[in-house]
């Protein structure tokens, strides 16, 4: 038997299994790290945590599958994107990674947008907005705000290369990556050459890993110091990776046009795949080639949903007990007596990409109750789902269906408002742990048992449940909807009249 190696690296932790040619999970792992929060919607990790949770989380999942660590094939990693370090030639960070979440660069957004360069077609069609998460932006604003690191900095680059780095000695960047993140586009030439000379820091390309794999290719070997961490022979093969959420369409089997993986947990994203090029306002890409070969990748996503529920839970200072909070907002009809959440607690990433956004809960009386706020969150974050497939449509990709992976696929609720909400079905697959699979079929793959990834898709992702929407609910949703479009015009003059900045 041959049996793989996978690590997915959140925003909370990092959970390492070892999975089988079959696609079954073995051994699941996982070891948490710290953020760091500040204003200013600052968010940032310690690399190292990165590198400490793999090695512990890999090790103590080999031991719970009792699998021979020879038998050990190859490995394969999906990691948190936009997640930048700043490392010295020793491959050691130069100051904490300002990870995903963190929207501190939007005036270097703004700047990145101001050029006008062709490489912004990813970003609305060339008319953005660009997003403050981004590699360039993150990189301007280091090179902007602390010039010393930038000036020190040996590579730039993110969180997957930081630990292809420390597994192979390999200055190597994901394809899946440089493609959704840095704009590099292999059907117009590769790197975004013009677009960082024009905003005053060429030395950053440089600095950016050159060698690009892409998903499914082998990196190369474990080094020796690397073998020697995690108990296993150096023979063992990494295969390229990437964005966890992009990881995860492999892993919910969406690969043909007319499918919609979404992608749940701290955020949502939303993805569907196009054989043409489709460039629209209020979406992002297509990028080509980033997941499947000769195929366009069409995004949407909302930067706080998951984590909204982690606020409440926080606000309720430890008391609340989910089982209940679903048992009573289940009974609630669609609305919940009057509350509407928009789920901008974080910025929004689309179909507005403005990080100066913010979330608020609208309707409010003495009568609600925590389970009344519980739902109305899960409605918002369907509503804003719904606003992204609506700017997809717009531009011209209509999905079928949605595949769900990730926590909300855990919560009958969830998939339900969910599809009540975009009035589409959405199915779940077996195993809802959508990066880690996609993981294990880019190891299997890379390691030779599978000529492409369509083919390791048809082994080991196993179908699972199906949702249909509800008609009168989703007739009563539409209604609400409307309600709910019109709150983010509405807030945004209100925090023009504040001249709120952060």
């Amino acid at each position: 038997m041959a049996y793989f190696l996978t690590a997915d690296g959140g925003t909370e932790s990092l959970r390492a299994r070892i999975y089988d040619l079959s696609g079954t999970c073995l051994g699941s792992v996982a070891v948490p790290y710290e953020t760091t929060f500040s204003s200013g919607a600052r968010a940032e990790q310690n690399p190292e945590d990165w590198w400490r949770a793999f090695v512990a989380a890999s090790r103590q999942a080999i031991a719970e599958s009792r699998v021979d660590p020879a038998a050990i094939e190859s490995i394969c990693l999906a990691t948190t994107s936009c997640t930048v370090v700043a490392l010295d030639r020793d491959g050691r960070a130069l100051r904490p990674a300002i990870i995903w979440m963190d929207v501190r660069a939007h005036a270097e957004a703004d700047a990145v947008l101001a050029t006008g360069d062709g490489a912004l077609i990813t970003n609305g069609g060339g008319q953005g907005p660009v997003s403050a998460e981004w590699m360039i932006p993150k990189a301007l604003w280091i090179a902007r705000n602390e010039p010393e690191i930038f000036k020190a900095a040996h590579t730039i680059c993110e969180y997957q290369d930081f630990m292809t780095l420390r597994l192979t000695g390999e200055r190597a960047a994901s394809l899946n990556n440089v493609a959704l993140r840095w704009h590099y586009q292999t059907d117009r030439g590769g790197w975004a050459t013009s677009l960082v000379e024009t905003l005053g820091i060429p030395e950053l390309m440089q600095k950016w890993p050159q060698r690009v794999v892409a998903p499914g290719e082998v990196v190369g070997t474990l080094s020796a110091k690397a073998a020697d961490a995690l108990g296993l022979p150096a023979t063992v093969k990494l295969v390229q990776g990437g964005a966890d959420a992009l990881i995860g369409m492999i892993g919910l089997g969406v690969a043909r046009p007319g499918q919609l993986a979404l992608i749940t947990g701290s955020s949502h994203l939303q993805f569907g795949v196009s054989e043409t090029p489709l460039n629209a306002p209020g979406i992002w890409g297509s990028y080509p080639d980033c997941v499947y070969p000769k195929r366009y990748i069409v995004e949407g996503g909302q930067t706080s949903t998951g984590s909204i529920i982690a606020w409440l839970g926080r606000l309720m200072n430890g008391t609340m007990n989910l089982d209940e909070l679903n048992r009573k907002a289940v009974a609630l009809e669609p609305g919940c007596d009057g509350l509407i959440v928009q789920d901008h607690f974080q910025g929004n990433r689309t179909p507005y990409t403005d990080p100066l956004s913010r979330g608020a809960i609208v309707g409010l009386t003495l009568a609600h109750e925590p389970h009344h706020i519980f739902r109305a969150i899960m409605e918002g974050i369907g509503f804003g789902t719904r606003a992204i497939l609506d700017a997809m449509a717009a531009a011209g990709y209509s999905g079928r269906e949605i595949t769900v992976g990730g926590g909300a696929g855990a919560s009958d609720l969830w998939l339900q408002i969910h599809a009540d909400t975009a009035n589409l079905p959405v199915c779940v697959p077996a195993s809802r742990d959508a990066p880690s699979v996609g993981s294990a079929v880019l190891a299997a793959h890379g390691a030779g048992h599978f000529a492409t990834i369509d083919d390791g898709i048809a082994a080991m992702v196993r179908p699972g449940k199906r949702i249909e929407p509800r008609p009168r609910e989703a007739a009563r949703y539409n209604e609400i909807y409307q309600q709910y479009r019109a709150l983010y015009p509405a807030l945004k003059s209100i925090r023009e009249m504040r001249g709120t900045t952060a």
